[in-house]
């Protein structure tokens, strides 16, 4: 993926994403924004064990990204 889709990226994490997930004592961290699509985060704080964080990272984050971003293809949580 080329810059500006990273940047797009980290834009709606910080913009939309990050701020729900912070509300709730978590938050979340952008590793990686793979050349097929694939966003690679980390969820950390309280989202880390959530039982929840599953449905969070599709329903939420994966839905919030593709709808943003064009070219996101899926999401996928890193530990």
């Amino acid at each position: 993926m080329t810059d500006d889709v990273r940047q797009r990226v980290e834009q709606v994490v910080t913009g939309k994403i990050r701020p729900g997930l912070q509300m709730d004592g978590g938050d979340i961290e952008v590793v990686d924004v793979g050349t097929d699509g694939t966003v690679r985060v980390r969820l950390k704080g309280h989202c880390s064990g959530c039982p929840f964080s599953a449905m969070t990272l599709a329903v939420g984050v994966e839905r919030t990204l593709k709808e943003a971003v064009p070219e996101v293809r899926r999401v996928e949580s890193v530990p």
